[in-house]
């Protein structure tokens, strides 16, 4: 079993996050929602003052960013805590900086993750609840913010569709690669920030250095090299290379900030290799479904009206050996969102969610592009769930 080290399955208040990287859980690894998780790093670090007036500091935050009169938040794509744990030797510099390690959202996966970790609200608060989502007829891929029909950016408008205001409603520096400006998935958990777009990644720390001389306070900078490296080529050779790169990355931005700021550095999520290709869903089962959405390790089974709990039991029959079968009332009693959905949010998924606890993906004829990865996230496995948050006071 995967616990905390207090033995419990939640953090006492103020308890600090020490889990277990390499754990296999026989259950899923369920987020920590209002503990050591990302939903809490923003609003933390964008609270220090107050917080260390009110003697309120979290123990889950590193030790060194207490102190920091600026922070400049560096969010990794991709890298979970038991792939930095595994990689050491490629990461000298992150591997010695004060760390804990936090849970990621459900689904593990970008859109999800990064959303949760800028308005500080689980996805049941904020609505975007996976890669592809069903939005009236339709089914949304969000990073892109397309339909079948192409842009949904008119049809669809971001902040509509992700109501809470990202940043706790202030205007920060954002460093992103320039062409995720103006994008829809940009939009619905950026908001409208200061953008500054790099083209190559050795413009993030100069970019970085350059808001923090502006006098902002937060700063927050994506970069996704780690999550994209690992997708195409999986977790061996090229993505070892990928993590000795960012370590130097992260070198250089802690080499360039000034006196009395710190760096976090924290993910949206981790990788796990998968089999090849995606397991094509059963014939038989299928009959009752009338459309998919999610992804491969967080499958959506939308079904026919009253047909929910025939399609799990099949469901489990045939891949309760490799996934953990649940229908949406089930994980809304569980909390895996954070609290029960609203009408609207559920109309956004499906009824019966496959989640691969194996090392296996399920198959949407309808996303193609799914079939070449090599490594994939969404599930709640450790080596999804769990991220590292390390901190860094020059």
């Amino acid at each position: 079993m995967l616990w905390p080290v207090n033995g419990s399955s939640a953090y006492p208040a103020g308890g600090a996050a020490t889990w277990d990287v390499h754990g296999d859980p026989d259950e899923p690894l369920r987020p920590d929602y209002g503990g050591a998780c990302l939903t809490e790093v923003v609003p933390t670090l964008l609270r220090l003052d107050a917080l260390r007036e009110a003697d309120a500091l979290p123990a889950w935050l590193p030790a060194p960013l207490a102190g920091a009169a600026q922070v400049v938040l560096l969010v990794l794509d991709g890298l979970g805590a038991r792939s930095l744990a595994e990689h050491r030797s490629a990461t000298p510099v992150m591997s010695s900086c004060a760390s804990t390690t936090i849970t990621s959202v459900a689904p593990t996966t970008t859109a999800a993750a990064l959303t949760s970790l800028t308005t500080g609200r689980a996805p049941a608060d904020h609505g975007v609840l996976g890669y592809r989502l069903r939005v009236g007829g339709e089914v949304l891929s969000v990073l892109r913010w397309t339909t079948g029909a192409g842009d949904a950016r008119t049809e669809i408008r971001p902040r509509a569709f992700q109501p809470v205001e990202p940043f706790l409603g202030r205007r920060v520096p954002v460093v992103s690669h320039a062409a995720f400006a103006g994008s829809g998935f940009s939009q619905a958990h950026l908001g409208a920030p200061d953008l500054y777009p790099w083209r190559v990644s050795s413009s993030i720390a100069v970019f970085v250095q350059r808001a923090l001389a502006s006098g902002a306070p937060f700063v927050y900078a994506y970069y996704d090299g780690i999550d994209k490296v690992a997708h195409t080529e999986g977790l061996g050779e090229c993505y070892e290379a990928e993590l000795a790169a960012v370590d130097r990355l992260v070198e250089d931005l802690a080499n360039r900030l000034p006196a009395g700021c710190g760096l976090a550095v924290t993910s949206d999520h981790g990788q796990v290799e998968t089999d090849s290709p995606p397991l094509g869903l059963d014939p038989g089962l299928m009959e009752d479904v009338t459309g998919l959405s999610g992804e491969g390790r967080f499958r959506w089974l939308h079904v026919r009206d009253g047909a929910a709990e025939r399609v799990a039991a099949a469901a489990r029959e045939l891949y309760g050996g490799v996934a953990w079968v649940r229908t949406l009332a089930e994980i809304d009693d569980a909390g895996w969102f954070g609290r029960p959905l609203s009408d609207a949010f559920r109309r956004r998924v499906g009824d019966v969610a496959l989640v691969a606890r194996g090392a296996v993906s399920f198959a949407d004829p309808a996303d193609p592009g799914e079939v070449r990865l090599r490594s994939r996230h969404g599930s709640l496995t450790p080596a999804e769930e769990l991220v590292p948050l390390l901190g860094v006071l020059p």
